[in-house]
Formats: structure tokens, C-alpha cells, sequence
């Protein structure tokens, strides 16, 4: 057991990664309360609209669609700790506007609107400078490892955030449960400025004419000569769409369809919060670039779960599903991300995840509108169960399309246990 946990922590050994992880599981802790008090706060005051929801989660992130790829380009040019400390700055400043308007009363829809575009860029600027900047806290031996953790420490959050969220809105309502998330996000600069420049694992930066050559346009053709990175680009970009709007889709299915309460809709999130951090501990151990078959098994498995959860007739039987689904959610992240990132030359590797975040987060914009729209429709349960099926049919497609690029095919052994594997006379 004692080895099993060293192995699962190592990255915690490195003073600086500990920082890192300290200050944003501090903050995300923040960030989960604010979703929380903001998606209840947005339904309060549009008499119920989960078209409301799918509007404020679209302002969210239609900064990432705009500014990742930049924001991934500046990462390959400049210091990444820079750049971290500039965009939780910005993040920090308007999380603490938008406290004291709540705080005040005076808030209103298109208060909350402005607010969730404006922390939109600070975090299209900061969130693939983090990604790339992982490595150079660990270094590319314990990059799986630190990976994994970096989505436990998210996941963690996600679990205290909501539960804390729940209880203090109905305690103190929403505007001081703002105000503790707009103080939270200080932590990562405290621990950002703590750093030890010195041991990170970078080389030097080149000079500014080397730097200026890091373009846009270089990480996309990079990307699109390599098709093992195109497939679970897509696969993800996809699934992001259709089935990770949980944010969205479970306070709908809280308040609309089951009739609860904030503390009940903050269970719901919870739930799912401590499946993903089984999933991300179970990453934790692998040292190898993942298959191709692990991101699209885990994708099937995701969609098969997801689309239980829509169909599910009861409260207690959701919350149950929840916990599988969260697991299988994160796994599949995980194993996407790492499978992209440990083949990635350094030299691209913050265009490379800035078009990551772009195809999994930026898509919301698109996306949730119309998933908020079809939850208003048709229920929150069908736009759940609806991406459920569309996740197993993406996979299933790119399943075709990996056997088809390697020349591989399936095989199914019934002894001495039945067992589903792949055949295949080239790359995986």
C-alpha cells in the first residue's frame, strides 16, 4: 500500500509542482462555489431559463474559442509564469467585482452575462499556459503522473466546492459565497511567486526573434501532419460538445426535473466530482503513452454511462450513476490528454494543448445554447441521454478509423474469460 501511494503522489515530492497543486486546489475549491452560486443565481433571476444557463455557459467560454490559440502561442514564446501570474491577476480582480455586486444587490442578468465573458478571457489566457506548464514543474518522466494529479486536485475542488456552495447559499445566500470564492483565487499567485525559478525543467528562453517564430499557424500544421493526435482532437472536441455540460444539465435536471433544492443540485455535482477523482488517481499510475483503444474504450464506457443518467427515473438512482460516470468522464480525459502530450515536441507543446482546451472547452459557445435549449424542450434528461448516444457513436467511428489506419481488426476470445481485443500490423 505504502508503495502504491508513493507511486500515486510522486509528483508531490517536487516542491514546486506542490506549490503549484496547493494554490489551485485552493482556488478551484473557489471556482466551484462561484459555477454553483452563478448557476443559481442565473435561475433566479430568469424565472427558471435553462436557456439562461446554456447563455451564461456559452459567455464562459467563447473567449477560449477567440483567444486559446493565441493564448497557446504566447505560452511557446514567454515565460509560462509569468503568463500564469498575469491571467490569475485579471481572474482574481473581476471575481472580486463581481462578489461586491452581488454582495450589494444590485446585480442583475446581464450583470452576471458581462462578468462570465470578462472571466471567460482571463481564462482563455491562463488555462493552456497551465496545461504546458505542468511539464516544466516535474519534468517529462512524471508528466503522466503529474497530470493525473493536477485532474484529482480539480476534482477534489469539484467535490468540496459544490457541497460548501450548497450549504452556504442556504445558509447566507449567494452573494457571500462570491465573496469566499473571490478571495480563494489569490492562493495560486502566493504560490506562483514562492517558485524556485531555478528548478524548473526548461531550458532557457531563446532570444525574442527565435521566440516571435513560435506562429499559430506552425501548431496547427504540426497537429495535422500527426493522426495520432487528430482522432482524439476530434473525439474530444465532439464528446465536449455533446456530453461534459454537466454544469448545465444537472442544475436543470435539479430544479426542473426533480424539483430540489440548491444543497440537492450541489449533491448531483458532488457525485460525479468523486467519480472523477477515482478516475484521476487511476491514471495517476501510468507511465506510458496511453492506445489509442484506451481513449476510445474509455469514451464508449462514458457515453454508455451518461446516457443511463439521462434515462434514470429517480433522484437517488442519478446520484448513484453519477459516481461511474464522473470516473469514466475524467479517465477519458485524462487518457486523451495524456496521449497528446507525451508525444508532443516541447517546442509546440503550449499551441498544441491551447488547440487542446480550443476543441474541448471552446466549443461550449456553440454547444451550450443549444443544449440548453433542447433541456427547455424536451427535458434535461433527453439532452443528457441525447449526448450519451452521440459519444457512442463518435467512438465507435473513430474506433473504425484507428482499425482502418493501422490495418488492425477486433477479436473476441470467450476462454478462459471472455475478452475483447485488437489485432493490428502498425502503430497504435
Amino acid at each position: 500500500m505504502r508503495a502504491k501511494l508513493s507511486t500515486t503522489f510522486q509528483s508531490l515530492t517536487v516542491r514546486n509542482y506542490r506549490l503549484f497543486a496547493t494554490g489551485q486546489l485552493v482556488k478551484l475549491i473557489g471556482v466551484w462555489m462561484m459555477f454553483i452560486a452563478q448557476d443559481w443565481l442565473v435561475l433566479d433571476l430568469s424565472d427558471d431559463s435553462a436557456t439562461a444557463l446554456g447563455v451564461v455557459t456559452a459567455l464562459q467560454f467563447t473567449p477560449v474559442l477567440l483567444l486559446t490559440l493565441f493564448s497557446g502561442s504566447l505560452a511557446d514564446r514567454y515565460d509560462k509564469r509569468l503568463l500564469l501570474l498575469i491571467g490569475n491577476s485579471a481572474w482574481s480582480v473581476l471575481s472580486l467585482g463581481m462578489g461586491v455586486l452581488v454582495l450589494s444587490g444590485a446585480v442583475r442578468l446581464w450583470h452576471v452575462f458581462l462578468f462570465a465573458a470578462l472571466l471567460g478571457v482571463a481564462n482563455a489566457v491562463e488555462t493552456p499556459v497551465r496545461q504546458a506548464f505542468v511539464s516544466e514543474l516535474v519534468g517529462v518522466p512524471l508528466l503522466p503522473n503529474a497530470l493525473s494529479l493536477s485532474a484529482a486536485t480539480f476534482n477534489t475542488a469539484r467535490i468540496l466546492g459544490p457541497a460548501v456552495a450548497g450549504v452556504g447559499i442556504a445558509v447566507f445566500d449567494v452573494g457571500p459565497v462570491f465573496m469566499i470564492s473571490a478571495v480563494s483565487s489569490l492562493a495560486p499567485l502566493l504560490m506562483l511567486i514562492r517558485m524556485h525559478a531555478s528548478e524548473l525543467h526548461r531550458p532557457d528562453l531563446p532570444p525574442v526573434e527565435e521566440r516571435d517564430a513560435a506562429k499559430v499557424m506552425d501548431g496547427l500544421r504540426y497537429v495535422a501532419r500527426r493522426p495520432d493526435l487528430v482522432m482524439p482532437m476530434l473525439l474530444i472536441m465532439v464528446i465536449g460538445m455533446v456530453l461534459f455540460n454537466f454544469q448545465l444539465t444537472l442544475a436543470a435536471l435539479a430544479k426542473t426535473v426533480f424539483n430540489t433544492g440548491a444543497a440537492s443540485f450541489g449533491l448531483f455535482t458532488t457525485a460525479l466530482a468523486v467519480g472523477a477523482l477515482g478516475g484521476a488517481l487511476a491514471s495517476s499510475g501510468r507511465r506510458e503513452r496511453p492506445s489509442a483503444y484506451v481513449v476510445i474504450g474509455a469514451a464508449i464506457v462514458f457515453g454508455a454511462l451518461g446516457t443511463l443518467v439521462g434515462l434514470a427515473p429517480a433522484y437517488w438512482l442519478v446520484t448513484l450513476l453519477l459516481v461511474p460516470t464522473g470516473f469514466s468522464m475524467v479517465y477519458f480525459g485524462q487518457a486523451t490528454n495524456q496521449r497528446i502530450q507525451l508525444s508532443v515536441d516541447p517546442a509546440y507543446r503550449g499551441r498544441v494543448m491551447a488547440l487542446w482546451v480550443l476543441v474541448f472547452m471552446g466549443t461550449n459557445p456553440v454547444s451550450a445554447p443549444i443544449i440548453g435549449l433542447v433541456a427547455e424542450k424536451f427535458g434535461a434528461g433527453v439532452s443528457i441521454w441525447l449526448g450519451g448516444l452521440i459519444t457512442i457513436a463518435s467512438a465507435l467511428l473513430a474506433l473504425a478509423w484507428q482499425l482502418r489506419h493501422t490495418g488492425g481488426r477486433l477479436r473476441l476470445r470467450l476462454r478462459p474469460m471472455p475478452r475483447l481485443y485488437v489485432i493490428h500490423a502498425g502503430v497504435s
